[in-house]
């Protein structure tokens, strides 16, 4: 089943509407697309509710598959700025300006890139299956290398003898989540017991991550001199990294796929085509074509804790 065209690149123009504009009849109030709805009229030109939607899309503020109630603040906005583009379209047209040599270039520049859009749309989406996207998701799931996560909570203070001090104070059995409240100077943390949530040792700073690397779960390291001042560590628990549901992956995947898509179009185009660059190496040369995105690597879900603070 074909996925969803959100994802396709790019997404219609807003200037779709002006071409619109400037095209269709004043008197056809023949619905665009079936169960559409008009929603108003400027100078015998009918809206619809579609005119309204493809706008909204076009400045990303729907999805191309999410519902627009008519109903809406957001409608009404999007509607309001419609009927401006309407309004100034008809002026365009009245002062003659649709009739110049560089109102056609861009009208014909802009139908082309909509041609192109609808093309991807209609070819590369095609292609884009539920099954696709669940092969590669598979694959980089098999090549991906899972790393281990560590939770850990910290104590900063000033200097050694403060946090020698605190590892004496942890000595007697004072909870760690405690101390840190009332002793730890980094603002980020102190409030939450000294969380740092999880994190892997190859974003952490290299004094904590020497320091953690053989720790155990339940250890308490430090202190060691940091940037920030001097640390103690507590290591909550260490856990492996839990990579990406196939839904919170999908995004990824669908744009890689549909860069690949066009790629092979556009490369069984230009076999068939006569292309002649009219330009000297010493006008500059055209340049290569931008390298495609690199395969998503099933990398581990973002934790919603925070990170460590940088030392």
């Amino acid at each position: 089943m074909p996925l969803s065209r959100h994802y396709l690149i790019p997404a219609l123009l807003a200037a779709l509407l002006t071409v619109a504009a400037c095209s269709r009849g004043g008197g056809d109030d023949r619905a665009p697309e079936p169960g559409d709805r008009a929603v108003a009229r400027v100078q015998e030109r009918t809206i619809w509710a579609s005119d309204v939607k493809r706008e909204a899309v076009a400045q990303g503020l729907v999805g191309e598959g999410e519902p627009l109630d008519v109903t809406s603040d957001l409608f009404r906005r999007v509607l309001d700025e419609v009927v401006d583009q309407k309004l100034l379209a008809a002026e365009a047209e009245k002062r003659g300006l649709d009739n110049s040599s560089l109102a056609q270039r861009r009208l014909e520049a802009t139908r082309e890139r909509i041609l192109g859009d609808m093309l991807v749309e209609n070819v590369v989406n095609g292609q884009i299956s539920d099954a696709a996207v669940q092969r590669l998701y598979q694959e980089q799931l098999r090549l991906a290398r899972t790393s281990e996560e560590i939770r850990v909570r910290l104590i900063l203070s000033r200097t050694k003898a403060e946090a020698d001090a605190v590892i004496g104070i942890l000595g007697q059995g004072a909870a760690f989540e405690a101390v840190a409240m009332e002793r730890s100077i980094d603002d980020a943390t102190r409030f939450s017991g000294g969380d740092l949530g999880y994190s892997t040792l190859d974003v952490m700073p290299q004094a904590y991550a020497a320091a953690l690397r053989n720790a155990a779960a339940g250890a308490t390291v430090g202190p060691f001199q940091t940037e920030g001042g001097w640390a103690v560590l507590r290591v909550e628990d260490r856990r492996k990294e839990t990579p990406p549901t196939l839904e919170q992956a999908r995004p990824q995947i669908v744009r890689y796929l549909t860069y690949e898509g066009v790629r092979q179009l556009l490369e069984q185009l230009r076999g068939k085509a006569k292309v002649d660059v009219l330009l000297s190496r010493e006008a500059g040369a055209p340049q290569e074509p931008a390298s495609a995105p690199a395969a998503p690597a099933a990398t581990p879900a973002p934790s919603s804790s925070p990170e460590p603070v940088t030392s």
